[in-house]
């Protein structure tokens, strides 16, 4: 049999015999006379056994282990391990399609940050009297980008402060009169006499428990820095003045 013959009777391409031959897991008969290679019997037994390894998901390297006279791994073993693989991305597909579900079947439907999660996409459409702000929507935007960044365990313990924190009395309209004083700011200078009223009426905002290792932040570092470089000048002075006060207060 010709190459092109070979890969019709298997059901493989010409293209994956000559990869098979190149990463060597199936031999290469040697030239004729005439410059064609002849495939033989067993040629094809030994591609049509890899076709069926790699149609139940191993991997080349696991196929040659599967290949080899001296495997330090035998068919069974191989498989078995597969099928272990197998069930863990299904647990994964499931907790997915998990997370997905919640997303969709949300009560307000998804947020226009994006994917969150179901703790924090409640906690947006519990402040949806904010979305008009163009700083509440950075602060949105923030959220979910920390949602992703933080580890589970820091990005719940943030979303559940939040939660409190904003459920307190008053807690809207205090969030709102900040909003606003740092939307006024958008084309002031960072020496504008509103800049240390908006840093004292922010700080007076964010109790204790909120971001309890603030005063351990380099306020100018990494991702604040890029943070500040998205504001108005008069807009990240004042962040950066809140930040001094709370660092100030909770020494």
């Amino acid at each position: 049999m010709r190459i092109g013959e070979l890969a019709d009777v298997v059901g493989v391409t010409t293209r994956a015999v000559r990869h098979y031959h190149h990463v060597g897991l199936l031999p290469e008969p040697e030239r004729r006379a005439n410059g064609y290679r002849e495939y033989g019997l067993r040629h094809a037994v030994v591609l049509a056994r890899i076709r069926r390894l790699t149609e139940l998901g191993l991997g080349l390297a696991e196929v040659r282990d599967v290949l080899a006279d001296d495997a330090g791994k035998d068919l069974v073993e191989v498989l078995t391990e597969l099928d272990e693989d197998l069930a863990r991305q299904e647990e994964a597909v499931r907790e997915r399609r998990g997370r997905l579900r919640a997303l969709l079947e949300a009560e307000g439907g998804l947020p226009a940050e994006g994917p969150v999660s179901p703790e924090l996409a409640a906690l947006f459409a519990g402040t949806a009297q904010l979305s008009d702000s163009p700083m509440a929507a950075k602060d949105r935007e923030i959220m979910a980008f920390l949602e992703t960044a933080m580890p589970d365990e820091a990005r719940q313990q943030l979303v559940s402060s939040l939660g409190a924190v904003l459920g307190r009395p008053g807690a809207a309209a205090r969030a709102n009169e900040v909003y606003a004083r740092l939307d006024a700011l958008a084309d002031a200078e960072p020496d504008d006499p509103r800049v240390a009223e908006a840093a004292r009426a922010l700080a007076d905002c964010i109790p204790p428990e909120l971001f309890p290792e603030i005063g351990d932040l380099d306020h100018d570092g990494g991702v604040l820095r890029a943070f500040y470089e998205d504001l108005a000048p008069a807009q990240a002075e004042t962040i950066r003045r809140t930040l001094r006060i709370l660092s100030e207060e909770r020494r």
